[in-house]
């Protein structure tokens, strides 16, 4: 992935252009989801999809002016720094809350793209169109903001909390969730080895404490250096790969501590037993936060884990 320092003029407008067409699809995803139960959204979105595509018609006459026919395909997953977004039909069937906040965060995003792109641009055509663009992702975050007003008055919240909330899961919620799950799951194979393997526990707990706190290290640089949060809004890059670095390494001591106990077999049940609780725990946070229904969300980890969990028991009676 490059960073976006790194791209020039020509390849920050080549991303907006693919940005847009992106967007424009999305919402005329949104526009047929709602069109049944909530016909005056579903109009909106249409509007917002036609916008985003005239958008990215001016983009791209711009382009073919400043350097030509050819468009090199750039995309958000090819620069640092972009939230991934879930395709429409992994929050199928649309609810009418869940798509306002993740149009909001779209057009939010898109909007601070344009204004670090102004920043560096130094064509005054480039400059004006990023300037009208920044207008015109402004009011994009007014109506995504509004949209359940229209449909849902009763459940309505003022604009500061969902800013805040949005703003509190990008730089805690999820950098803390990815590292409970790899603490907690990474960590299950060579904990489980050891212990079977040795059936000693104190050397059982300094594998699983190396394990912990090596892959709390590792993850916390690999979250700090991932993402910048310049365009995400995701927040200081440290503080999220210190929120990512200590909830891997205790998602990690959670099933680790129970080996100070000298008694293998109660060290082991205790361990079993408190690795269970943690992946109910991570089900529950992201059916809470990441608008995973808790059936899936427990399915996927909890599978996972015993996967993982069956692994270490099966190496370490090898």
């Amino acid at each position: 992935m490059r960073k976006f320092t790194d791209l020039d003029e020509r390849q920050i407008l080549a991303l907006a252009i693919s940005l847009e067409e992106e967007h424009g699809r999305i919402y005329a995803d949104y526009a047929a989801g709602l069109g049944t139960d909530y016909p005056a959204s579903a109009k909106i979105f249409t509007e917002m999809a036609e916008e985003e595509n005239e958008h990215r018609r001016r983009l791209i006459d711009l382009f073919r002016q400043k350097f030509g026919d050819h468009i090199p395909l750039i995309r958000r997953q090819d620069v640092s720094g972009f939230v991934r977004h879930d395709p429409i039909w992994f929050v199928w069937p649309l609810g009418l809350e869940k798509v306002r906040n993740q149009a909001e965060a779209i057009e939010k995003e898109t909007r601070d793209f344009y204004c670090s792109a102004l920043e560096r641009a130094s064509d005054a055509d480039v400059r004006k169109l990023l300037g009208d663009l920044i207008a015109a992702e402004d009011e994009h975050i007014g109506i995504a903001q509004h949209i359940s007003e229209i449909e849902l008055t009763n459940t309505a919240r003022s604009a500061e909390e969902q800013v805040a909330r949005r703003a509190f899961v990008l730089q805690y919620v999820q950098p803390g969730l990815t590292g409970l799950i790899d603490g907690s799951v990474s960590t299950l194979a060579p904990i489980f080895a050891a212990a079977f393997a040795t059936h000693n526990t104190w050397q059982t707990f300094l594998v699983g404490l190396a394990a912990s706190v090596g892959a709390g290290i590792s993850m916390a640089f690999a979250e700090a250096l991932a993402d910048d949060g310049q365009i995400s809004g995701r927040g200081n890059p440290w503080i999220r790969g210190s929120v990512t670095g200590v909830m891997t390494a205790f998602g990690g001591l959670g099933h680790t501590l129970p080996y100070l106990i000298s008694n293998f077999w109660t060290a082991t049940s205790i361990a079993i037993a408190v690795v269970f609780v943690e992946l109910w725990i991570i089900a529950g946070v992201r059916a809470r936060f990441m608008d995973t229904r808790f059936v899936r969300a427990a399915f996927e980890v909890v599978v996972g884990g015993l996967l993982v969990f069956a692994v270490g028991i099966l190496i370490g009676n090898a």
